[in-house]
């Protein structure tokens, strides 16, 4: 071998070397080795709490003591525990995803060479009941690759991740229950304070995002105190700032968290909370969908301390910039949320004017009889995500920090075919640059340089937001924040900006819920249009 031959060769094998080094990374929680994949270092499945197992569950989430060994972050540790399906439909995976009690990971795609880079925490949808951060349409290589650090994560899920019962309350020192999921994602923020930086991200400057679930989710975390300081910005895709159980009364039409707890131990044939703990997760989570249970944050004066409307209203909530908004067809893939269709025109606004009363001929302006098909899916629609996205980037704007509205209105061929134009969580794919990685009954996305130019200008957008509180594009219009004029950006074939986003559709909502909030025993959710309780009578406290 030549002088020169043998010099490369040991520069080459210094790299490797190097390398190596590089995807082994060393934390205040201990060692993790990741593996090299083209600029990234990507680490899958960290352990960030013990395990909520045996005697555990339904306990909050505990800080593990640090490894003394290096631990494997190669694969994707498993999904916690969720309802079996059943049947598919556009949002199941390929293949079942595995599950355990042990689920508490996350998994973090780093530029090689990141230093105090942005950091932007991802929390998966699923009602509350399904998902995992180890989908592959919610994989963070794209993302990463323009500067960012993305972390994807797992929480408990159904009545393991949100069951409250007299007696959890009677084990806590803080005398509450429920609301574990939501722990476990404040404990994930807290792991990653303490050893994010030595993956090459920077603790001060964490964005929460998450879509449907995750975006409720990031609701629930800027209103709760717990939660506070540990992140700096936020992003709500299709969240819905629905009405709260409360620990202890039925209130706002729903029963008290411990009164739902307590229902299901006895439709479980349970005479306690000893009993639930010897159940097999599995079939106690399968048998708690079954029998009804609703996984929802509680009002419990500790970790949700009020409705988050009210938080909303009060300043209450984290002052951190926001990015939020909706899809133009979110009820198109949620039929089941949808009310049927009556037989006529004189039908339908029959029930209308029967429902709302002195605000029948605003709504039905809104909701017109003439398209009720298209009417019943947009009353959905506004009622749980428009109403919701437009309320939060409002409020955080009124308090002097940035806020962007969107509404993502973008079709396809297979899309539109399939009647599903902006269907929920369509976005995902071109914010995360996922075409590959849908679903397999997820209608195809053409990869051709239409769509994967919006795509580039979502993640362009989503990761500047997440590096200055500015979503920029080099490829795209510039993004101003909600302001007096309504502006927001208008997601169609090319992101466009528009002001004054449906008119009508906020002050009609919102009418609505202030009347039901005043009354105290109505909820507002998607009981909305010819689902719609009577409304209320106009109070004092209501414009």
């Amino acid at each position: 071998m030549r002088l020169g031959d043998s010099l490369i060769s040991l520069l080459a094998g210094a790299c490797l070397s190097l390398a190596a080094q590089a995807q082994t990374v060393t934390a205040p929680a201990g060692q993790f080795k990741g593996t090299g994949e083209g600029t990234l270092h990507v680490f899958r499945g960290i352990a960030y709490a013990q395990p909520p197992l045996g005697q555990l569950r339904w306990k909050p989430p505990q800080p593990l003591p640090r490894s003394t060994q290096v631990r494997d972050a190669t694969q994707f540790g498993p999904a916690c525990i969720q309802p079996v399906a059943t049947t598919a439909n556009l949002y199941s995976p390929a293949t079942p995803l595995p599950m355990s009690e042990d689920c508490l990971t996350l998994n973090i795609w780093a530029p090689a060479q990141a230093r105090g880079a942005p950091v932007f925490v991802w929390i998966h949808g699923g009602s509350l009941w399904t998902g995992s951060g180890r989908e592959s349409l919610y994989d963070g290589t794209r993302l990463a690759e323009h500067g960012i650090l993305v972390v994807t994560i797992n929480y408990r899920l159904g009545a393991l991740g949100y069951l409250a019962h007299p007696q959890l309350s009677a084990e806590s020192p803080q005398g509450v229950s429920g609301n574990y999921g939501l722990l476990d994602q404040i404990e994930a923020l807290k792991w990653m304070k303490s050893n994010i930086a030595a993956f090459g991200g920077d603790p001060s400057n964490v964005t929460i995002a998450g879509e449907s679930a995750g975006g409720l989710s990031v609701l629930y975390l800027m209103t709760s105190p717990p939660a506070r300081g540990l992140f700096a910005k936020a992003v709500a895709e299709s969240s819905y700032m629905i009405s709260m159980p409360s620990l202890k009364e039925a209130r706002h039409g729903m029963p008290s968290g411990e009164g739902s707890g307590t229902a299901l131990a006895t439709a479980l044939h349970a005479s306690g909370i000893a009993d639930l703990r010897m159940m097999d997760a599995q079939k106690l989570n399968n048998a708690a969908a079954l029998a009804g249970f609703g996984p929802w944050g509680i009002v419990d004066g500790q970790i949700l301390t009020e409705q988050m409307v009210s938080a909303f209203d009060h300043g209450n909530q984290a002052r951190v910039p926001l990015l939020a908004g909706f899809n133009s067809g979110e009820a198109r893939s949620l039929r089941v949320l949808v009310a049927p269709v009556p037989a006529s025109a004189a039908d339908y606004e029959k029930a209308i004017r029967d429902r709302y009363a002195d605000l029948a001929d605003e709504f039905l302006h809104l909701y017109p009889s003439s398209q009720m098909q298209d009417s019943v899916l947009a009353t959905t629609r506004d009622a749980l995500y428009g109403w919701t996205a437009q309320r939060v980037v409002m409020r955080q704007a009124a308090l002097g920090v940035p806020a962007y509205l969107y509404l993502f209105d973008h079709g396809y061929p297979a899309m539109d075919q399939a009647d599903l134009h902006g269907f929920h969580a369509s976005e995902l794919p071109y914010v995360f640059g996922t075409f590959d990685r849908t679903p397999p009954l997820w209608p195809k996305i053409p990869a051709d340089a239409q769509e994967r130019a919006l795509s580039d200008a979502m993640i362009d957008y989503w990761s500047s937001f997440a590096r200055s509180a500015q979503p920029r594009s080099a490829h795209a219009q510039s993004w101003t924040p909600y302001g007096s004029d309504g502006t927001y950006l208008h997601f169609a074939q090319t992101p466009e900006l528009a002001q004054h986003l449906m008119p009508g559709m906020y002050d009609l909502n919102e009418a609505v819920v202030c009347r039901r909030m005043a009354q105290g025993d109505l909820a507002w959710n998607w009981n909305a249009g010819l689902a719609a309780p009577k409304l209320p009578a106009k109070s004092a406290q209501c414009k």
